[in-house]
């Protein structure tokens, strides 16, 4: 059962699950365990999943695969679990520079695998999209795709009523990327940069549930969110962190005074950005 002694729901905001190769329920039982009540999960990278998809369709295995890992987890919490479904940016070098695919065919699949995406949202089976661009340098036309990629999840985003969530690039200003969203009627406070430091412009940060971080967040008193971007790979055990490090973050800082912060990051910023009332679903 959940940690009765955090008196608050406490959400990871972006982690993955791989039941076939990592800790799947196991990782979701040491959140509970710790006092963690809701998660949104993030598809792996298609290709970790070995898919290499050459139309949308072929992304539909993935998508339906997190779903159906989402629905298990979903029945171990005491919040719940949604799934976040979308292309991950770093397809585009293996698409361009491993598979012989020009920037513009990988950006009009990458594309159509967010479409596809969309409309699992629209069906209800999907809370959010995911997309971006690389953070790492690529060529100016990759670059431009992967723009033209973003740009399209936005307006996907603005059709479906839906938040998307980023990968990009470390920034503490990504207005353009909001501005972006608002020009294609997404209203940027639903645009989330994952992997997030304590401050940012733009988009609302998720900020990782690192303590400078957070308190960086925590002190600026705006919108934010908390993620552990945990990967579930058994051959990558340190990467990132861990599913417990959500939990023992929001108890460090109540324990520091900032119940402000906790209540923005796990109550307020997740009814704003996602319509998810992290409250009323404890009492499902």
């Amino acid at each position: 059962m959940t940690d009765p002694d955090l008196p608050t729901p406490v959400l990871d905001n972006h982690l993955h699950l791989d039941p076939r190769h990592g800790r799947g329920m196991d990782a979701v039982r040491d959140f509970r365990t710790l006092g963690g009540t809701h998660l949104l999960v993030v598809n792996k990278p298609s290709w970790h999943l070995g898919v290499e998809a050459d139309e949308p369709a072929d992304f539909r295995t993935v998508f339906e695969e997190t779903i159906d890992v989402v629905a298990a987890a979903d029945e171990l919490l005491d919040g719940g679990a949604w799934p976040v479904l979308g292309v991950h940016p770093g397809l585009i070098s293996r698409l361009v520079d491993e598979r012989d695919f020009s920037p513009d065919e990988a950006r009009e699949l990458m594309q159509g695998g967010l479409s596809v995406a969309a409309e699992y949202v629209a069906d209800g089976d999907a809370l959010a999209l995911k997309s971006g661009r690389p953070h790492y340098e690529v060529t100016d036309a990759a670059w431009d795709a992967s723009n033209a990629v973003t740009k399209h999840a936005f307006t996907l985003g603005a059709e479906h009523d839906c938040a998307v969530q980023l990968h990009t690039e470390a920034s503490e200003d990504l207005s353009e990327l909001a501005d972006w969203a608002a020009e294609r009627g997404l209203d940027p406070e639903r645009v989330v940069k994952h992997y997030a430091a304590g401050r940012l412009r733009g988009p609302t940060p998720s900020v990782m549930s690192e303590r400078d971080r957070l308190e960086r967040a925590a002190e600026r008193g705006d919108p934010f969110l908390m993620e552990t971007d945990f990967v579930d790979d058994p051959d990558k055990p340190g990467a990132v962190l861990g599913p417990k490090t959500v939990p023992r973050r929001v108890r460090w800082l109540l324990e520091e005074g900032y119940d402000d912060a906790v209540r923005i990051a796990h109550v307020e910023t997740p009814k704003r950005v996602y319509g998810i009332d992290t409250e009323t679903t404890l009492e499902r």
